[in-house]
Formats: C-alpha cells, sequence, structure tokens
C-alpha cells in the first residue's frame, strides 16, 4: 500500500489562504444582506401588483357600466347601434384588456424573479456551507496537539521543585486536544509562569505539608479539554493557596488599596493580575522580580482569551484560561447601544430576555437580574465602554443579554439585539490588543468595521475598582423614548420617503398601507403624531381619522391628513372629522417637519 505523502508549507502562505477564505465569508455576508434587500423588494411588488389588479378590476367593470349605459340609451331613441363599431367606448375596452395582458407579463416576470431570488438564496446557502468546510480544512492543518508543549512545561516544573528542594508530581490531563499552532506557540510562556508559580508559590515546605497532613509530594495538575468554539487550559495545585492576608496587605503597602476599604476576595483575586504586583519577600530567579501575573493576563487577553481564579485556603488554587478554538473566524450576536454596533462571542450569551420598562427599573433598584438561580449584575453597555451620559432608548421591551465568561456572569442592557453571525476575525493592532474587553474587530458586509468585545470583563474591571480609578455604581441609565410618528399610505414609496425622512430627524416610525392596517398597528403603539392620506383601499382616511378620534384611547392624538384632493370641501370635512392639519401633495419637507415639531412641543 502506498504510503500517505506529506507536503511542507510556509505558514505565512496558509495564513495568506485562511485570510483570503475570510475574505470569500465577508463577501458572501454582503451578498446575503444583498439578498434580504431583493427579497424585500419582491414582497413589495408582489403587493403593489396586487393592488394594481384590483385597481384594474375596479376600471374594467366601469368601462363595461358605460358601454352598457350608453347601449341602454341609444336602443331607447331607436338608434341602430353595434359596440364592435363604437370607437369611442370600444377603445376604452381595448385600453383596459391590454393593460390587464400588461399586468400579467408584470405578474408573471414578478413571479420568475421570485422563483430566481429562491435558487440564488438556496445556492448561496450551499456556498456558505462549502465556505465553511474550506475554512475549517484550513484551520484543521494548523492544529496541532497541545502534547507538543507537555515536556517542555514538565521540565520547567522539574527545574523549579529542584531549586526550591520540593517534592512535585504533575500530571497532564487531556494533552491529545487539538489546538491552533499559533495560539500554542504564545500560550507557552503564561503556562510556564503559572506551574513555576504554583510549585514555588502554591506548594508548602515539606515539613509544614507534613505537619498539615498532607501527602508529601505535592501535585501540580494541567488540564486541557475543549467546550464549544473555546479551549479550557486549568492549572490547580493542592497547596495552601493564595495567602489573602498578605495579598491586602501588600496591596495596601502599594497603594493599589486604600487601608480602610472593605474589600472581598473577588477583589483581593483581581489585585494579583496588577502590574508589579508580588508578594515574594525576597527576589529570585523564580520569584519576587516584579514580573507577575498581569503579563500573564495580557498575553492570554492579546490571544482573545480570558483568565479567572478560584481560591480555598489551605486546599489550593485553581487558574483557569478560556481561548478560542480558531483565531479566524467566531459566531457572534450583533447589538447596537445608540449609534454603535459591536460584536458579542455567541458562546458568551446564556439566555435573551425582553424586560417590560417597569421591570427593567425593578431590576436597576436591585442592581442585578435573577435567573436560574444565579444573579446577573445588570450593566448598560454605554457605560461599560466609558460613554456614562448617553441616554437609553425607552422601547416596550427592552433587550438584555444574559452573559456568561468563566465565573463571572452579568446582565448586558442594550438597545438593539440586531443578529446572530459569522464573522471574520481581524488582527486590531498594537494599540487595542491589550486594552481589556476588546477580543478583536471584524469587517461586516458593508465595509464597517465593528470591534468584538467582551462585556463582562469590562464590568468586572469597573465593579473590582482596582487601583486608583474609581467607576460609578451600578445605576440606571437616562432613558428617553423617541418621538414617535405613524404614516398611513397605500403609496409604498410615499411611506419610504416620509419614513425615511422622519426617522433622519431623530423620529421612531411607524407605517401601515392603508386605514386598517393603521387601527390594527394603534392596538400596540400609541404614536405621538399619525400622518394620513386620504384615498386607501379597505378603508379611506376620513373613515380612519374617525375611527381615531372615536377611540379614547387615540382621542388626543393630533392628525395630519396629506393629500393630493386639496378642494374645500376635502378640507372642510378633514376639519369636521378633527383632523389638525390638512398639506397638499407634494409636502414641503421643512414645512411638515416643523409642523411635526412645532405639535410635540404642545
Amino acid at each position: 500500500q502506498r504510503s500517505s505523502q506529506y507536503l511542507r508549507l510556509r505558514a505565512d502562505t496558509l495564513d495568506r489562504f485562511i485570510n483570503e477564505a475570510g475574505e470569500i465569508s465577508i463577501a458572501r455576508s454582503r451578498m446575503d444582506r444583498e439578498m434580504q434587500g431583493f427579497k424585500q423588494f419582491s414582497s413589495d411588488l408582489t403587493e403593489s401588483i396586487s393592488r394594481l389588479r384590483g385597481h384594474l378590476r375596479e376600471l374594467e367593470i366601469e368601462a363595461e357600466s358605460q358601454l352598457q349605459s350608453r347601449l341602454t340609451l341609444l336602443q331607447e331613441t331607436h338608434d341602430s347601434f353595434d359596440p364592435l363599431e363604437f370607437d369611442r367606448f370600444t377603445r376604452l375596452q381595448e385600453l383596459t384588456r391590454m393593460m390587464a395582458e400588461s399586468l400579467n407579463d408584470v405578474s408573471t416576470i414578478q413571479l420568475s424573479v421570485q422563483s430566481n431570488l429562491g435558487e440564488t438564496e438556496a445556492a448561496l446557502q450551499q456556498q456558505n456551507r462549502m465556505n465553511r468546510e474550506l475554512q475549517r480544512g484550513l484551520m484543521n492543518v494548523r492544529m496541532v496537539p497541545f502534547s507538543l508543549i507537555s515536556e517542555r512545561l514538565q521540565r520547567i516544573v522539574r527545574q523549579t521543585s529542584r531549586e526550591l528542594k520540593k517534592e512535585v508530581n504533575m500530571v497532564l490531563d487531556g494533552v491529545d486536544t487539538e489546538i491552533d499552532r499559533s495560539v500554542l506557540d504564545k500560550i507557552g510562556a503564561p503556562l510556564e509562569h503559572l506551574l513555576r508559580n504554583s510549585v514555588a508559590h502554591g506548594l508548602e515546605e515539606t515539613a509544614l505539608r507534613t505537619s498539615s497532613g498532607k501527602p508529601l509530594i505535592g501535585q501540580v495538575t494541567l488540564k486541557v479539554r475543549q467546550e464549544n468554539d473555546e479551549i479550557v487550559l486549568t492549572v490547580s495545585d493542592d497547596g495552601a493557596g493564595i495567602n489573602l492576608e498578605r495579598v491586602k496587605e501588600k496591596a495596601i503597602a502599594t497603594g493599589l488599596l486604600q487601608d480602610n476599604s472593605m474589600v472581598n476576595e473577588q477583589t483581593l483575586l483581581s489585585v494579583i493580575f496588577e502590574p508589579g504586583f508580588s508578594t515574594a519577600k525576597t527576589v529570585t530567579q523564580i520569584s519576587g522580580r516584579g514580573v507577575g501575573l498581569d503579563v500573564v493576563r495580557s498575553d492570554i487577553t492579546a490571544l482573545g482569551g480570558r483568565i479567572d481564579v478560584e481560591n480555598t485556603i489551605n486546599q489550593g488554587a485553581i487558574f483557569t484560561i478560556y481561548l478560542p478554538v480558531s483565531l479566524s473566524v467566531a459566531q457572534v450576536v450583533m447589538v447596537r447601544v445608540g449609534p454603535q454596533i459591536f460584536a458579542v462571542p455567541s458562546v458568551m450569551v446564556e439566555q435573551l430576555q425582553s424586560l417590560k420598562v417597569d421591570l427593567l427599573s425593578a431590576v436597576y433598584e436591585k442592581k442585578s437580574l435573577e435567573w436560574a438561580g444565579r444573579q446577573y449584575p445588570i450593566h448598560y453597555l454605554s457605560k461599560l465602554i466609558g460613554e456614562l451620559n448617553v441616554v437609553a432608548e425607552q422601547q416596550p421591551y427592552t433587550p438584555v443579554l444574559l452573559l456568561r465568561s468563566g465565573s463571572y456572569r452579568i446582565a448586558l442592557h442594550v438597545d438593539e439585539i440586531i443578529s446572530n453571525q459569522e464573522v471574520v476575525m481581524k488582527p486590531i493592532g498594537e494599540q487595542l490588543t491589550r486594552v481589556p474587553g476588546i477580543l478583536g474587530a471584524t469587517v461586516l458586509g458593508d465595509g464597517s468595521i465593528t470591534l468584538i468585545i467582551n462585556p463582562v470583563q469590562l464590568a468586572n474591571r469597573e465593579v473590582l475598582a482596582v487601583g486608583h480609578v474609581r467607576f460609578e455604581t451600578i445605576k440606571m441609565p437616562k432613558i428617553e423614548q423617541k418621538k414617535m410618528v405613524m404614516v398611513v399610505d397605500d403609496s409604498l414609496t410615499i411611506r419610504k420617503v416620509i419614513g425615511r425622512l422622519l426617522e433622519r430627524e431623530g423620529f421612531q416610525v411607524i407605517t401601515a398601507k392603508d386605514g386598517l392596517d393603521g387601527i390594527q398597528k394603534l392596538q400596540e403603539f400609541i404614536p405621538d403624531v399619525i400622518l394620513t392620506d386620504i384615498e386607501m383601499p379597505r378603508m379611506d382616511g376620513f373613515e380612519f381619522s374617525r375611527n381615531v378620534r372615536d377611540n379614547a384611547r387615540t382621542a388626543g392624538v393630533p392628525l395630519i391628513m396629506i393629500s393630493s384632493r386639496t378642494a374645500d370641501k376635502h378640507q372642510n370635512l378633514a376639519k369636521e372629522i378633527g383632523v389638525d392639519y390638512f398639506f397638499g401633495k407634494p409636502v414641503a419637507e421643512d414645512e411638515l417637519i416643523s409642523k411635526i415639531n412645532e405639535i410635540i412641543k404642545k
């Protein structure tokens, strides 16, 4: 049997291939976005054709009735009449029939476009699957077993234990787990540091272990496993644990903490990651050099990962490192706060909730949200990124994400949850690499750049308040409801043009295609102003306005009528019904906006 052949490949060539596969993903996401636009336009076209068919049918009936009445009149005056020779009326019949044929042609083309859209969408989905397989295949080329560095780590433990004259047994578990080659190269140094710390700081002297009833030989364990889209590395020991009292003394001596401050265990555990912090009393090659866990944390953060620590006195400390499996592709949830869009890794999201205004206020009063028996401290995303004066949008249901990162949990208050999608991770440069909470960046289909963030890390930085920087305590952001305007018009063009104009002016816009649709929308929303047309199918503007005025909930809502019917009788009837202002089409945009602002300020 022919043996497998191997090919040596330069790492930068493979990186280029992976990057190009990522660019294909970005281009495909743009196509997906355009496809959604096509589908919406196709849906609008179907609706317009349906409305046009109804109007044409009415026209045919009207033409037929006119022809019949004319025939009856001529028969009564005993004039001979042949409809086929009566040009004035048969031409109208011909035109209506020709229009009906043209409409059927348009309808056939529209159905073909709709069918082609379906086929194109299926082809895009297939391409998406193939692209993902290509990306995974390329990534698997870079995957290597963790065991490649296990000998190096064991040697570090042996050397350190020999220097410190301690008996240490090292246990490695899950070393067959595959990890990205570039991640493996960069994680070696932080792991060495943690293992050295476990032997030097964690494990007690032999005499002390004997008096404590512990085995003579100390044990250091390194476990490697994959959970979802993360590699989890756990370094633990059976030593004395982290001496929190000594940490507190040192932190007060170095000015990291005030001597009278009440600090909890989590705050003290966060102090050990501060730059230059060390509890060693003497400087050796192993400890006391001022090069501490801050370097470990910054190296892990640079890889888009995070580190957590758990401590049990006299039983040992557990350091847990979470790293992304891939540095090129990630599943994220896109969220919006104010005008800014951010991406949050999907693996962090435990639950999505929508809270009513009073429930949101209650959660902020308690400073946390309870779910599944756990407490999630609530934070508004704008405050976490340092924009303290941003005003949150008031909505009937406010979106909140329940996030978990290691042993930490938070509830993240945002203005909108946009979508869940796969994105391509891009390098963000040296300036942002070590900024806590920023995992990377991605380019969206429209070319805009979006940061991928870890809000839990941002929140912990705020809550723990280590160092001299003090952050605001959790409190509810100012909430402001956008003024809501309802546009009721059967013309798609008018709805879009006026809708975009109002959105640019900062209004929230609700559209309805006729009076009946408007009445249904009013069951859910009570707008600040209603703009309505007169001539609409199913329910015209006059009947709609009467319904608005007769309903106690909406009787006080200002009504503005915009119509091409500007005769006095129409304006007088509108005034009688209770319409506040009447504009003729085409309406001057500045005049309309100033009138709406004037109404709202009253």
